[in-house]
């Protein structure tokens, strides 16, 4: 009788080795996600040197996001600050990107040095986000190079963080600047990997390229494209560090470099430390999140019509 071969079972190691992701993911982004919105129905604040809660509230925190404060719908103000500054950097860095990675991809340019082009405008994403804020603060204040031409050219009074289009334009520049390689790399990977042969016989067909970047380029990168709107906006809605140190904690110049993520970390780390408030807030931003990402996605993903009409075919036939 010859001897049994011991199989091994290579679905089980994997397993085994995606385990470690799955429990740290649980312990430090699940877990904590759930009490944040279990916090959310609480009322939990200092009141100078007490501390009032938890008492269960239900849905007042989030009554009072939607309730003025002064006249002003915080909540909405800061969500208008937060995508306008996103998309003042995100339309010109999609269309800065995909030019690149159009130019840089293109087999008739055969541009040489195409690697030190890439890790040059990559470069800009390895810098911490607090340091090149810092740069531009400097550049752009009252005494910098930049802020003081400005005085020059406008007029001796005008300051540009004290002006609401400058500042944002300012806020959304650094992040063009930070955001932009990034963007151009997956383009270009997206780029890369449609089938050359497509290109070849759009050449022999004598198409323009025009018509082949509108044609077969950009329809076959719809995925990528997606994949890029949606992760930037969602960094976009996350937008933190930059805003803070141009604006300062305030936002200024009257609040209109404030985000939404300035204003949580305001009510959470502020004198009330408002725990309850600060879990309805983040609750929301994570609805405006998917509401938004759910919106992008179904504008810029359109269902095949061959598709479509098989799929209807199909359901018929089953019923």
């Amino acid at each position: 009788m010859g001897k049994r071969v011991k199989s091994v079972s290579y679905a089980k190691w994997g397993y085994i080795f995606i385990l470690p992701f799955f429990i740290v993911y649980a312990i430090f982004s699940f877990y904590p996600m759930i009490t944040t919105f279990y916090y959310s129905f609480f009322e939990n604040y200092n009141q100078g040197l007490t501390t009032i809660g938890p008492n269960f509230v239900g849905l007042k925190n989030y009554a009072n996001l939607f309730t003025p404060n002064e006249g002003r719908f915080e909540i909405l103000e800061y969500t208008k600050n937060t995508m306008i500054m996103w998309i003042l950097g995100a339309v010109p860095q999609f269309v800065f990107s995909l030019l690149l990675a159009v130019i840089f991809t293109s087999v008739r340019l055969k541009i040489k040095g195409q690697r030190f082009f890439k890790t040059v405008i990559y470069m800009p994403n390895l810098i911490m986000a607090a340091a090149y804020s810092m740069l531009f603060y400097v550049m752009f204040s009252e005494v910098g190079p930049v802020g003081m031409m400005a005085k020059t050219m406008i007029s001796q009074d005008f300051v540009v963080f004290n002006d609401v289009a400058a500042s944002r334009n300012v806020v959304a520049f650094i992040n063009f600047l930070m955001w932009f390689g990034n963007t151009t790399i997956m383009l270009m990977a997206g780029i890369m990997g449609i089938d050359g042969s497509l290109f070849e016989a759009a050449s022999i067909d004598g198409a323009t390229g025009t018509q082949v970047f509108f044609r077969i380029t950009l329809p076959l990168l719809a995925p990528i494209f997606v994949y890029v709107a949606i992760t930037s906006l969602i960094g976009g809605l996350q937008m933190f560090d930059v805003p803070q140190i141009i604006g300062g904690a305030t936002g200024a110049p009257n609040g209109s470099t404030r985000t939404l993520i300035m204003w949580l970390n305001n009510v959470v780390t502020g004198n009330a430390k408002d725990y309850g408030k600060g879990g309805a807030i983040s609750v929301m931003i994570f609805i405006i999140t998917a509401v938004l990402s759910f919106a992008v996605y179904r504008t810029m993903v359109k269902e095949d019509p061959t598709a479509k009409k098989a799929k209807r075919r199909n359901t018929h036939g089953l019923l």
